[in-house]
């Protein structure tokens, strides 16, 4: 059914134990001189969950679900695993992969949707490691997915579930990772999330109100980024006597930390001081209707 050889999952990494938190933090942050009294203080978040990010093990789950997939509709293609800032580095991936023989492979990304870090920054990631790697293999970016009804109908039962864990009258928060207003593609991220957020809420619970805020900032405070926040966002909401809200993680295909505890723990506990029923949806990276995107994103690649 395809031309290509191989089948690439590309994501983020996340660190596998206590030692590998400041190693992990300092590749995200590499070349943006931030202190490592900043990094020691965002490790502190990894070690409340033994500094174990959840990312790997989703990766690895996700890995053997996509197999599985294939396997079960005959696509005969090799599964490979690669990330951006932990282990299985991306370039030795792709250098594994020239081992192997694969010529030209396809990537499938944990990340939906369009804009600079959620899709540029990962085909800067390919270029990168095949540059790294002599005769390496080519390595082709499956298109965003944020419309797919694989990913699309993940989030609705996600949300449903939420909303049947409230009291009725509770509102719809879906969040995103914030960036800069100054990066590139911005806008369209927006776009793509909005769009995201119109079409999950009419499929879970038509006729909701519903909001699309952003989380896990990380710049300087005097740098602009999209806003509002989640945390600043369930105040508003409190002062205007909201007393539920079943937050929806949109921006974010799979548990990363910035939903452990971003979400989890500190949304949650404000939620809890100001009186605020409070349920997160789950992300689809357990869903087993997720698995099967890679599967038809090759599909409607070879019929273009």
């Amino acid at each position: 059914m395809t031309s290509y050889d191989a089948l690439l999952l590309l994501s983020f990494g996340g660190p596998e134990g206590p030692e590998d938190v400041i190693p992990f933090l300092e590749n995200v942050t590499r070349g943006r001189d931030i202190p490592r009294k900043r990094l020691e203080e965002v490790g502190e978040n990894y070690r409340l969950f033994g500094g174990v990010s959840p990312i790997n093990r989703l990766c690895r789950d996700l890995k053997a679900a996509i197999e599985a997939d294939f396997a079960a509709h005959g696509v005969d293609l090799p599964v490979y695993w690669g990330n951006r800032n932990w282990t299985p580095y991306l370039a030795d991936t792709v250098r594994q992969m020239k081992a192997d023989g694969i010529r030209r492979a396809a990537a499938f990304v944990t990340s939906a949707y369009s804009g600079y870090s959620t899709n540029d920054q990962y085909l800067e990631d390919i270029a990168r490691a095949r540059e790294e790697v002599q005769g390496a293999p080519e390595i082709d970016k499956l298109a965003v997915y944020y419309d797919r009804p694989e990913f699309i109908d993940s989030f609705a039962d996600a949300t449903k579930d939420a909303l049947s864990r409230l009291p009725e009258g509770a509102r719809l928060v879906f969040t995103a990772h914030s960036v800069p207003l100054s990066q590139p593609k911005q806008e369209l991220y927006v776009a793509e999330l909005e769009q995201t957020a119109r079409t999950v809420a009419q499929k879970a619970a038509p006729g909701t109100p519903w909001d699309l805020v952003y989380q896990s900032r990380s710049g300087p405070p005097g740098q602009p980024w999209l806003e509002p926040q989640i945390t600043d966002h369930l105040g508003t909401l409190h002062g205007e006597g909201v007393r539920a809200v079943a937050v929806v993680p949109i921006g974010f295909v799979s548990d990363h930390m910035e939903v452990k505890f971003d979400l989890d723990v500190e949304a949650a506990d404000l939620a809890a001081e100001l009186g605020i029923a409070f349920a997160r949806a789950a992300t689809p990276g357990t869903d087993p209707r997720f698995a099967t995107l890679p599967r038809g994103l090759l599909r409607d690649e070879e019929q273009v």
